[in-house]
């Protein structure tokens, strides 16, 4: 016989079979609620998702003895009599909130247990509706409930604003505009043509006369007192002839320069005709800067009128050469543009943590790298102002020069860092401290010290009389000495003398050299002796010569000049040929004259 049909009809019985047993798997998981989404098997393997717990009805209740169902509860059935009048309990809100007390250990709750609920007196339960998520409420005795969470009722709620910091801060920066007399030379306007310019170049052309140029400028301040005590940069008033000071409310007031020192481009005016007290802005800590916090530029770029920039602290302690003496710097990326000069770097809690000072740019416009004093330096020349001796800063006597790589390796020390002394003035705060020639300074006031800008900082930001711990490396060792910081002391006298002989210095103002001296005119380089230059006549031969304030001659023809009166009698001397040598800073220039004067 033909085995075909057989397994056709073998094949067909295998279908209708397998029709059915999926029909009925089919209508079991839908009275039992699994899915194919569920990770488990129907059959075995159980993995408990979730489970409901009912409340254990007392044993005299008619519904102890009724099973309960997997099915979805019926609706309430009538009541008996006796318990018409009784309450029906609610469903309990937390589904694990009365298990059995053998319910395996892996299905107990996470969470700390809440307190049983009521039996149920009903015959039969509530119907049950979905879950509403659990509210904790006080009469729950949970162990520790989750501070409340608002959400944000409006877009003003959730917006990130700067607003009321500025509205706070703003009005105590002011514009400030100076007016001063230049004198210009004067030319023929044809050499304003282009096409004169085209062939010639830009300032060609015939000399002319000397006049008188008004020249305005413009910058900005900070209010540090009620009273009308502003604090500005030295360059934003240097040589001004009038200062005009408008404030937020466009009133204008004249003001004085009370306190101006070139060393730390820092200066301080008092405001005219302040009537009633004035917003000011407190001075942050500005040690607890760090880099990466927010900070706000206020001032009056261009002239534009009051602008608030936004940016970080990008650097700290950072040198920005020819700016002033003490090259330590914040540096930021906020906007700062000509104008801005003098105006606020404040922290988000509207303090002021840097005097907007200088940018480095290519372009006259900010580049994103822009330096402030810090505030603590303010704080120190305020100090100055408010006791009566501005431009009055702690000395240490004693100099050094930035730890290098080869030092460092030298010395014992594990990377470039401090300042090895290589002076020490005799009878100073150094020499009574006990340092000595060789010594690295690490720290002060536990503040570590990188180089020799930083040294000179945490000096110059020091009460005067302070005393505070040093910490020095010493033959391989740490050492920590006690150092009372004082006014620099003027020994010996200046003795100011005008040079008038023929020679190729005269023309030039000349003291002696002493610690106050240098402090004043923030000499940086090493000095053993010499005379300080402390004017020069415009036009003399010491101004063609080139000589500049703050030069220290050395010597004239050989011989060293330790004191005025020894320069004085070496320019006596009848010469044909004159060898000067001076030195600015950290260099030394020779220059060899020659001809009679």
């Amino acid at each position: 016989t033909d085995p075909a049909p057989r397994r056709r009809s073998y094949r067909t019985a295998a279908v209708v079979v397998g029709s059915a047993a999926l029909v009925v798997l089919a209508v079991w998981a839908a009275e039992s609620g699994w899915s194919l989404r569920d990770r488990r098997s129907p059959f075995g393997n159980w993995e408990v998702v979730t489970q409901q717990w009912a409340p254990v009805p007392p044993a005299d209740s008619p519904a102890a003895n009724e099973p309960t169902s997997p099915a979805p509860v019926p609706p309430p059935a009538q009541a008996d009599e006796g318990a018409a009048d009784e309450p029906t309990p609610a469903a309990p809100t937390d589904r694990l909130a009365d298990r059995p007390a053998d319910r395996p250990a892996d299905l107990a709750a996470p969470e700390t247990p809440v307190p049983d609920a009521p039996a149920a007196t009903a015959a039969t339960p509530e119907p049950e509706e979905d879950e509403p998520a659990r509210q904790i409420t006080a009469s729950e005795p949970e162990a520790e409930a989750a501070p409340a969470l608002l959400a944000p009722t409006s877009d003003q709620q959730i917006r990130l604003t700067f607003a009321p910091l500025v509205a706070d801060a703003a009005p105590a920066v002011v514009n400030i505009f100076t007016h001063r007399t230049v004198q210009a030379r004067a030319t023929s306007p044809l050499f304003n043509d282009p096409m004169f310019r085209r062939f010639f170049g830009p300032g060609m052309g015939p000399p002319g006369g000397q006049h008188q140029q008004q020249q305005n400028a413009l910058g900005s301040g900070v209010i540090l007192r009620a009273d009308g005590l502003v604090v500005t940069n030295h360059h934003v008033i240097d040589g001004a002839e009038e200062i005009t000071v408008v404030l937020a409310d466009r009133s204008e007031h004249p003001a004085d320069v009370i306190a101006d020192d070139a060393h730390t481009d820092l200066a301080f005016l008092q405001l005219r005709n302040v009537d009633t007290p004035l917003p000011t802005l407190g001075l942050a800590d500005s040690d607890a800067v760090q880099v990466g916090d927010l900070v706000l530029a206020i001032g009056n770029p261009f002239g534009v009128g009051q602008t608030i920039t936004m940016g970080i602290v990008s650097a700290q302690a950072r040198s920005a050469g020819g700016i002033s003496d003490y090259s330590f710097f914040i540096q930021t990326d906020a906007a700062i543009n000509p104008g801005n000069s003098g105006g606020a770097l404040i922290d988000v809690d509207g303090r002021l943590v840097g005097i907007n000072t200088a940018i480095y740019s290519r372009s006259g416009g900010s580049m994103g790298i822009g330096f402030a004093i810090p505030s603590n330096m303010v704080a120190a020349a305020l100090n100055g102002v408010e006791s009566g001796a501005p431009g009055l800063r702690p000395w240490l006597g004693a100099d050094g020069q930035s730890v290098d790589a080869a030092m460092a390796e030298a010395l014992g020390l594990g990377r470039p860092v401090g300042v090895v002394i290589s002076q020490v003035t005799q009878g100073g705060p150094a020499a009574r401290a006990g340092i000595e020639p060789g010594d690295v300074v690490l720290a002060v006031d536990g503040h570590e010290i990188a180089d020799a800008q930083g040294l000179r900082y945490r000096i110059a930001t020091l009460e005067l009389g302070a005393t505070v711990p040093m910490e020095l490396w010493r033959q391989g060792g740490r050492v920590t000495v006690q150092v009372t910081v004082v006014p620099p002391v003027e020994d010996p006298p200046r003795q100011e003398t005008v040079l008038g002989s023929r020679s190729p210095l005269n023309g030039l103002t000349v003291v002696n050299l002493s610690p106050a001296v240098i402090a004043e005119y923030g000499y940086s380089g090493p000095l053993t002796h010499g005379v300080m230059a402390a004017e020069i006549a415009a036009g003399s031969p010491a101004a063609r010569l080139g000589v500049q304030p703050g030069d220290v001659v050395l010597s004239v023809n050989g011989r060293q000049t330790d004191s005025v009166t020894a320069l004085v009698d070496a320019l006596g001397q009848p010469s044909g040929t004159w060898q000067i040598v001076v030195q600015r800073g950290e260099r030394v220039l020779q220059t060899v004259v020659s001809g009679a004067y």
